[in-house]
């Protein structure tokens, strides 16, 4: 091994070996999502349920918590307090149902004065930039069009995959991109962080970085089978191992670009960078060890006459009468 080189170019780790397990904690992870999911809810935020939004501006970067306690003593307790762009700009939210978001164009003008008025102070005044109002029903719409959304990109994948490799592919692919979506949205439900459009596109970034991730090794599998004379087992082992490396720099590098994002791009961005830090960890974890897997078992046990046109074409022969 090179010096510098974390991660052999060489290795020879037996994954299939360890799929039983891998599956049974694949499973585990989808209950907690699904219960967590079902019993637990989303914290919405307004994108979905409605609301106020007004994004004010100091001359001087305002501390947040400093923000949202002064903002409690004027009562708005529940208001939601976010930075963006530089430390001086601040985006203030206010659910429908609470003082001040009943959509009247009066009311919410008095309740941006308010926020300002609260939250400034004699040496680093704000200035109302925009005072929004969103209604519940643009917040359905908004719900309704994230579904669609996932499930053209969904469709779109099955499709993609199916006629660029084969139907078993596709559907063990899509089958692992499902999970690790369902885990991050899981994961929002369990831990109780709001939820808003930013981490619904999050989820979406998630599907698309673990399909690309499992085609990298589809890919390879796919290729093996055709050159190589051995077990499909064996081949599919082989095939984890040589795009191992690739896999786990490619998502090392994904994971610390997003963590960045996490840590500096400021609270309204916070979402969508943690459902794509987890989305990388399980998407690539799924990758190595349930997506290859799934082409040994039941239905979806992948053959060499899957892949090659010749050998499919002498079955189909042998078939007729």
């Amino acid at each position: 091994m090179k010096p510098f080189t974390l991660i052999p170019n060489v290795t020879n780790i037996d994954f299939l070996r360890l799929r039983g397990a891998s599956f049974v904690v694949s499973i585990l992870l989808l209950v907690v999502s699904v219960g967590a999911i079902a019993f637990n809810g989303f914290n919405f935020a307004l994108d979905f349920t409605g609301g106020t939004v007004t994004e004010l501006r100091f001359e001087q970067p305002v501390d947040v918590n400093e923000a949202r306690k002064r903002l409690a003593d004027a009562g708005y307790g529940s208001a939601e307090v976010l930075t963006f762009g530089s430390g001086n700009d601040l985006l203030v939210r206010l659910q429908s149902g609470e003082e001040g978001a009943d959509g009247d164009l009066e009311t919410n003008d008095r309740t941006a004065r308010q926020i300002t008025n609260a939250v400034s102070t004699a040496d680093n005044p704000g200035t109302v930039m925009r005072s929004d109002f969103v209604g519940p029903q643009v917040g359905k719409e908004l719900a309704l069009n994230g579904i669609w959304a996932l499930i053209f990109v969904v469709v779109g994948f099955l499709v993609y995959i199916s006629t660029r490799f084969e139907r078993k592919f596709a559907i063990a692919a899509v089958l692992t991109s499902l999970q690790d979506s369902v885990i991050v949205v899981g994961w929002f439900a369990l831990s109780g962080h709001e939820f808003d459009l930013t981490v619904l596109a999050g989820i979406l970034s998630v599907v698309g970085f673990s399909i690309n991730d499992t085609i990298v090794v589809f890919d390879r599998i796919r290729e093996n089978f055709r050159t190589m004379r051995t077990t499909p087992g064996a081949i599919i082992n082989a095939s984890i191992n040589q795009t191992l490396s690739r896999t786990i720099i490619t998502s090392v590098a994904s994971f610390l670009t997003v963590f960045a994002l996490y840590m500096y791009g400021g609270g309204s961005l916070q979402g969508m960078a943690e459902a794509m830090m987890i989305g990388v960890v399980i998407g690539t974890m799924s990758s190595i060890f349930v997506a290859s897997p799934l082409l040994t078992v039941g239905f979806l046990k992948v053959t060499k006459q899957d892949l090659m046109p010749k050998a499919r074409d002498e079955e189909a022969l042998a078939r007729r009468p």
